[in-house]
């Protein structure tokens, strides 16, 4: 089965990144994901100190669009809505007493918007934007106005205040990246010695999105699918990401509600559908660890859950291997129950006193030690003697004599005085367990025939299933335009465990069906 790729968008959306990301260094991921939340119809949030290239973003994403109008401002604790959403028209209230913005050239009018220092908006500003964002509408004096955003990126160089009511916002920014000082060396020298407008538009009018097109993809992202094992993951990793949030993060500024679980849905779909593909997979999970943070130094834990669960639970959910086990193990309880009479009996065996010691049961007091070494006692023969050490019960060395094993292995024969002594050694009664088998009645091993028979048939499925569905998109596992090409180890490790698992369920199977057919 051939995975449903649209090579041509692929290729374009590479072509449109690779341009945005011209003449920029280690600011491509932060390019991708903006372009991806704007196509997802999503906001994004960058952390980051002064003169990293927070508002060059945005400047940039502007050129993915056609006719792209942007919005750029700074917030200070002194803006104003007048600033951001356009001047109140003294026309329009003057001869009509309407209380109208002039929008024009202002955020409602814009389809990608930066916002600096977003942290630093009054109250007015904030609400008006979460309106924004849940709604796209603005709502200008009595009319709801429809906001043909795109991509709205928002920065700062810190978190949201804990002392404010900031939350509503923070949680709108589904994307979360943090940004800093470019860090290889080589690319630090070529920055500073570049002299290219890294501003200007150098982007095809061809490879460029319009209205219209992206109106349609909104429908088609939707219809992308989401595969049972990306959503039992998902599951997994939001049970874990609240745990950790619940128990280990104190005073989180991120609360994983379910309008952020949707929102990342979307983001997904948009991921596989810019990819060109027809349904979400396993590589696009890794998107999550962006979208799950509340606060820098809760990135590695997230990002560790995320790692693990798609390690461990990938596609061993989908394939449902704990169900396969659980089967197995009931037929072989049945078989077993069935098939197995448990025979119990008791028997002696030697005790030892400790690891290093038998004990002799002597009746009389001859010679001194009761105590033979274990190891030594094991490599005596019944017929010849050997000189042999015996120990008191402090285990001191008092004798050196000639021993050797008894036919009855729990006895030790010792000369002393040219006179050979029988000393039983200590014994214990143990019960040995060991099972008779009987045959099946024919109807009991019929029913038993059929079991066996549809569980190989599912492993068989399962088989079937990753030798001619799955490759097709292993190809292309390390072609995610937004995902790091390294992680796609980690899902080709969790195929590989599911592959080795499925082996060995189906050798136990056989191994089930030979030990009550063979009888």
């Amino acid at each position: 089965m051939e995975l449903d790729i649209d090579v041509q968008l692929s290729q374009r959306i590479t072509q449109l990144l690779d341009g945005l990301c011209e003449g920029l260094y280690e600011r491509e991921e932060s390019i991708r994901l903006a372009l991806l939340s704007a196509v997802a119809g999503e906001s994004i949030f960058l952390l980051g100190p002064p003169g990293v290239g927070k508002s060059l973003v945005a400047r940039r994403l502007k050129h993915a669009f056609k006719d792209g109008v942007s919005f750029e401002y700074l917030m200070s604790k002194f803006s104003t809505p007048d600033e951001v959403f356009g001047p109140v028209s003294i026309k329009k209230l003057k001869d009509e007493d309407k209380y109208e913005r002039l929008t024009e050239g202002y955020l409602p009018q814009a389809n990608v918007v930066f916002l600096d220092e977003i942290w630093k908006a009054g109250p007015a500003i904030q609400n008006a934007l979460l309106t924004i964002l849940n709604e796209k509408i603005y709502r200008n004096g009595q009319q709801d106005m429809q906001v043909n955003l795109r991509g709205i990126i928002t920065a700062s160089n810190e978190l949201p205040p804990a002392n404010q009511n900031l939350a509503p916002i923070w949680d709108r920014f589904l994307i979360r990246l943090e940004l800093d000082n470019i860090r290889q060396y080589q690319n630090f020298l070529s920055m500073i010695v570049e002299t290219k407008d890294v501003y200007k538009d150098t982007i095809s009018s061809a490879i460029k999105l319009g209205e219209k097109e992206l109106a349609s993809w909104d429908e088609q992202i939707d219809q992308i699918e989401v595969p049972p094992e990306v959503l039992n993951t998902i599951q997994v990793i939001k049970l874990k990401t609240e745990e950790l949030y619940r128990k280990e993060i104190v005073n989180s500024p991120l609360i994983i509600n379910d309008r952020r679980w949707k929102k990342i849905i979307r983001l997904l779909r948009s991921s596989a559908f810019l990819n060109g593909r027809s349904k979400v997979d396993l590589m696009d999970c890794f998107l999550m660890q962006h979208c799950l943070w509340g606060r820098p130094e809760d990135k590695a834990r997230i990002n560790e859950i995320i790692q693990d669960t798609i390690r461990q639970h990938g596609y061993t959910l989908a394939i449902n291997l704990q169900l396969i086990r659980s089967e197995i193990d009931d037929l072989q309880q049945d078989v077993n129950e069935e098939i197995r009479v448990k025979h119990t009996q008791v028997e002696n065996e030697l005790q030892a006193i400790n690891e290093t010691y038998f004990a002799l049961e002597k009746t009389d007091q001859q010679f001194e030690g009761a105590l033979v070494n274990i190891q030594q006692f094991r490599q005596l023969e019944t017929e010849d003697f050997k000189v042999t050490n015996l120990y008191d019960e402090g285990y001191q060395l008092v004798n050196r004599l000639k021993a050797k094993k008894a036919k009855d292995q729990y006895a030790l024969i010792v000369r002393y005085n040219d006179v050979d002594h029988v000393y039983p050694l200590r014994t214990q009664k143990t019960e040995q367990v060991a099972y008779i088998y009987k045959k099946p009645h024919r109807i009991v091993a019929e029913f038993w025939d059929g079991r066996h028979k549809d569980l190989l048939q599912y492993i068989e499925k399962q088989f079937q299933k990753i030798e001619t569905e799955l490759p097709a998109a292993w190809q292309h596992l390390q072609r995610n335009l937004f995902v790091n090409p390294d992680y796609a180890t980690i899902v080709q490790a969790n195929l590989a465990e599911v592959k080795s698992e499925l082996e060995q369920l189906k050798l136990r199977l056989e191994k089930i069906h030979f030990s009550y057919s063979s009888l």
